[in-house]
């Protein structure tokens, strides 16, 4: 009997346990107002300014990250870039990478989608739409 509630409490807990999400722009602007949007949905978040700080923290804390909102115009290595080698990394399969950014053409809409994005959301955005958005997905 004790082992079913021990399961049972475990499993409630999971249940209990926030999405983490990981917030990639070189604006901190944006960072910070998408941070503040998401926690209001009581999201976890974690913040990077570029490409090689969100890898790094990408490779710490894989198994704690739900999605990624990542902003495809960076200095240095693109959005894009990052979206290959998370898509191209099985470890990472279980984190939904969701497009951030102001180019909204069709063609990189296209590109994104054929490197495997999961979303898109164009700036400026809504908090309300946002957090619908992110919600949607991590349903």
């Amino acid at each position: 009997m004790a082992e079913k509630d021990e399961i049972e409490e475990i499993s409630q807990e999971e249940e209990k346990k926030k999405h983490v999400i990981l917030i990639v722009d070189d604006e901190p602007d944006i960072l910070n107002l998408t941070e503040k949007f998401l926690k209001l949905g009581d999201f976890d978040t974690i913040t990077s300014a570029n490409a090689k700080e969100a890898l790094r923290v990408l490779e710490e804390r894989y198994t704690d990250i739900s999605l990624i909102l990542l902003d495809v115009m960076m200095p240095g290595k693109s959005g894009m870039d990052v979206l290959r080698q998370i898509k191209g990394e099985r470890r990472y399969n279980h984190i939904l990478v969701v497009l951030f950014t102001v180019k909204s053409f069709n063609e990189d809409v296209q590109k994104g989608k054929r490197l495997g994005a999961d979303g898109y959301i164009t700036k400026p955005f809504s908090g309300k739409e946002l957090l619908k958005s992110v919600q949607g997905m991590l349903e």
